[in-house]
């Protein structure tokens, strides 16, 4: 799961993931594609959030993409097309461009629609995102 500074809208989906996954057989991180939040905790709007709905994110800490997730990761989910386009920046060969999707085409699908970057917003915007993602990734374990 991978957005702009890892605080927001991917630790929202790391979590959401995270649950609704069998940890023994996938596993699921986030990061940022800047690098202004490394080693921080998520937003606490999005600890809130996640709390509201028994998730507990508070022990996950930002981290910037890196090359290396490519070889990490099946499958990298991004939250919008600023973030998809920076992570293809990065990608070594047709195999890592393959790997990469807006996690919205999930719901939508080749319709291009961004996860709305709710830091600047209110606490309600954190609930929309939170909304969005929950069906995404419902869509995401559904398929796998």
């Amino acid at each position: 799961m991978v957005c702009l500074g890892n605080i927001c809208r991917s630790p929202i989906a790391e979590g959401i993931l995270k649950s609704k996954i069998n940890s023994n057989k996938a596993v699921v991180d986030s990061a940022g594609t800047g690098h202004w939040h490394i080693g921080n905790k998520p937003d606490p709007r999005s600890i809130e959030v996640a709390k509201k709905h028994q998730l507990d994110i508070t022990n996950q800490r930002g981290r910037q993409f890196s090359i290396q997730d490519f070889d990490s990761f099946d499958y990298i989910f991004v939250m919008d097309t600023s973030n998809k386009e920076n992570v293809l920046s990065l990608a070594r060969n047709d195999s890592d461009k393959e790997k990469v999707h807006l996690i919205l085409d999930e719901l939508f699908p080749n319709e291009n629609v961004d996860v709305p970057d709710p830091y600047y917003g209110g606490g309600q915007g954190f609930e929309d995102v939170y909304q969005m993602l929950d069906e995404a990734c419902e869509s995401i374990v559904n398929r796998l």
